[in-house]
This record gives C-alpha cells, sequence and structure tokens, in this order.
C-alpha cells in the first residue's frame, strides 16, 4: 500500500502547514487567541475557506471541492501541529458531513455553501449529559433523552445535550432526536432559536463547549422523513475519527520532535541528556508508537476512500484504538523527559498532552474501541494453521 502524497496532497500540505504557522507558530499567539471568546480565531477561519478548506470534504455544487478523507487528513495533522483552535473536526468534518449525507440537495446548498465560504459555524449536538441512560451510552449513534415530536405538523425538540463542541458559537445545530415512531432522526436548530437556552464554557484543551436546552424547540427534519439515521451518524463519525486521529498524529510529531530537541540540548551533570541511554530508548519507544498511529491512520483514511461503509466504520475503530494508545504513549513520555517545566500552562508540550487527551475522549476512547473490535471477533471464520500442508509437512 502506498503511503506517500501526490503533487496535488503535497501543495494542500503545504499551503495549510504556511497558514497555520504564520497563525499560530508563535505558541503565546495560540494561547491569547483561546483565551478570549469564541476560543478561535475568525480571521484564521475566514483565511481557511479563502483556501478552500473549509469545503474540502463536499460537493463542488455546493461550493465544495469534493475532496476524500486522505485530503481531510492532511488538513486535520496541519491543524494539530500548532493545535489550531479553529472547528474544522467539529463544524466542517463531523456537523458538515452529517449535512452531506443526510441532507436534501436544497439543504446542503442552504448549509454547505455558507459552511464552505465561512460564513457559518455548526455543531452536532449529539452527545448527552450522564445519568439516563447512563454513561455506557456514550459514543454510540443514537439519541434517547432528545426527543423529537410533530404535534401540528411542526417538529419540536425537547431535551438537553452536553457537551457540544462550540455549541455556544454554532449558528446551525445538527441536533440528533429520538423519534416517535422509534429510531434517530436529524434535526436542523438555529442556534439563537427560540426554545434553545445555550451555556457555554471552556475545556481543558482550551476549547469551547456548552450545554444546550431544547424546551419544545422548532426544527427542520434533515433529510427524507421517516427514516432513522443511525447508521448515517455512525458512518459520519467514523470519518470525523479518523479525521481526529489524524490530527492527533499532527500533535503527536510535534511533542516527539520537541522532546527530541530538549534531550539533545538540556544538560544534567555537565552533558546533554542524550547521553543518558536509558532516555534515547524512551524516545525511540516514543518513535515507534508514532509511527505504529501513523500507518494505521493513514491506512483508515484510504478504506473509507472506498466507500465501504462497514469496512470503514471498522478501520476508524482500529485506527482510532492505536491512537488512543499512542497519545497516551507520547503525551506522557514527553512530560516525563521534559521534567516539570512540561506541566506548566506556558509551556507547548502539557497543552499537546491535553489536547491528545482530549480528541481520544471525543468520538471514542481507546477502550470503547477495543470493546468494540472484540464484539466482531467471533464474526471472523477459524483458521486451521495446517490447512494446505502435505502429511509429510505436518509435525508429529
Amino acid at each position: 500500500m502506498d503511503f506517500t502524497y501526490d503533487d496535488e496532497q503535497v501543495a494542500l500540505r503545504d499551503a495549510v502547514r504556511g497558514l497555520a504557522t504564520r497563525a499560530y507558530g508563535d505558541f503565546e499567539q495560540r494561547r491569547r487567541t483561546v483565551a478570549e471568546d469564541p476560543g478561535f480565531s475568525e480571521k484564521v477561519w475566514t483565511q481557511l475557506a479563502e483556501m478552500g478548506v473549509l469545503g474540502l470534504p463536499f460537493p463542488e455544487e455546493v461550493g465544495g471541492v469534493d475532496a476524500g478523507p486522505v485530503e481531510v487528513g492532511i488538513v486535520a495533522a496541519e491543524l494539530g501541529r500548532v493545535l489550531a483552535p479553529e472547528p474544522f473536526l467539529t463544524s466542517v468534518v463531523l456537523a458538515g458531513g452529517l449535512v452531506a449525507a443526510a441532507g436534501t440537495a436544497q439543504q446542503q446548498a442552504d448549509v454547505l455553501g455558507p459552511l464552505s465560504a465561512g460564513e457559518s459555524i455548526l455543531a452536532f449536538a449529539h452527545n448527552e449529559p450522564w445519568g439516563n441512560p447512563g454513561p455506557a451510552a456514550r459514543w454510540v449513534p443514537t439519541a434517547s433523552t432528545v426527543t423529537a415530536s410533530d404535534p401540528d405538523g411542526t417538529w419540536l425538540l425537547s431535551g438537553v445535550k452536553e457537551p457540544v463542541a462550540q455549541g455556544a458559537r454554532a449558528d446551525l445545530l445538527v441536533v440528533s432526536a429520538a423519534l416517535p415512531a422509534g429510531g434517530t432522526g436529524l434535526f436542523l436548530v438555529p442556534g439563537d432559536g427560540p426554545g434553545v437556552s445555550r451555556t457555554g464554557h471552556p475545556t481543558y484543551d482550551g476549547g469551547r463547549a456548552a450545554r444546550i436546552a431544547f424546551d419544545g424547540a422548532p426544527a427542520t427534519r434533515l433529510g427524507a422523513p421517516g427514516v432513522d439515521q443511525s447508521a448515517t451518524i455512525s458512518a459520519a463519525v467514523a470519518h470525523a475519527r479518523v479525521a481526529a486521529c489524524h490530527e492527533a498524529l499532527g500533535a503527536m510529531e510535534v511533542a516527539l520532535s520537541a522532546t527530541t530537541e530538549y534531550l539533545r540540548t538540556r544538560k544534567q551533570f555537565g552533558v546533554p541528556l542524550a547521553t543518558f541511554q536509558a532516555l534515547t530508548f524512551r524516545a525511540a519507544d516514543m518513535y515507534v508508537s508514532l509511527e505504529l498511529a501513523r500507518s494505521l491512520t493513514q491506512w483508515a483514511a484510504m478504506v473509507l476512500a472506498t466507500g465501504d461503509r462497514e469496512r470503514g466504520t471498522e478501520a476508524a475503530a482500529r485506527a482510532g484504538l492505536q491512537v488512543s494508545r499512542s497519545g497516551r504513549h507520547i503525551g506522557q513520555e514527553a512530560i516525563q523527559l521534559h521534567g516539570g517545566i512540561a506541566m506548566t500552562a506556558e509551556y507547548l508540550v502539557g497543552n499537546l498532552t491535553a489536547r491528545l487527551t482530549a480528541l481520544d475522549h471525543l468520538l471514542g476512547d481507546g477502550h470503547h474501541h477495543l470493546t468494540t473490535l472484540a464484539a466482531g471477533v467471533g464474526g471472523y471464520g477459524a483458521l486451521d494453521p495446517l490447512a494446505g500442508r502435505s502429511e509429510a509437512e505436518v509435525p508429529h
């Protein structure tokens, strides 16, 4: 399998890297940006739109570029390298991906056009508070506590979604809700519409999230009526999960680079830390973790590009599991090898680890992926290790 990028993909990577580096190459600039609401730069968001990045995964007829998961991953990785706070993952890949997959042609034009132009922010309101049905219901493609009803022909939503990434800033919400006849539907709700109450708060990685309460909020059904959108949600989450893995790759690359540079330059007992073999071995293990994550993530993007929904969902879980393990390993080792300075808010390494942790929990952590993959083990046929060998070859 060829993991090398073609000329157009390299050009995309270099263009996004140039913009991201100018915006956040200075880590202090990133700290200043996330310190104020909405937690990202509206100017950078507009610049990403002008480059065509915000329309990357959408059809050309609605103002998009019609690119695939590989190109989306390239952008996510470059944003991850500088911890860019712009909601490309949650607004474009996840919420926008749902509209592209489930919406009518008119809905796609009305929603994805402004999103691609940088004129609006979308948020997917799907997570529901713990308690009922409980924490075991995390990261499932269905809704339960937020319900939809249409007593007089107008859809109304009731319930609470929390946390919703960039939910306080979003112009338009894509909301999952339990349907009266069973199943899960998707709805479009204006962020400042009637019956919608939003309470925003910062997250520990510098981002923003919100608690959103719906009290008979009028909503527009996304896509055809009477359709259970659970499978669509699962597929969109798989695409977002692989993009999140790419973003984590960018962060892990920088964490490893910063750590190895620190070992080369920081002196202890009059010699560089890299002189101590045990520390260089630990850095080498970090590199192995990074390359394992890179291989699985790029493979998963290629699987998604085939359009096979079932294989793509499984590939996303496999990549998510490895990235979860690699991210935890690299983040912890980066902090340990730097020492106390890495725990300060002013230093990059601790912030990289915080973002890796947030990405791990955004769409399903390693334990969730492992449980999902383990549940499907019984679906594989048994392998006979002696099949095809002659009697003379079989050990006795």
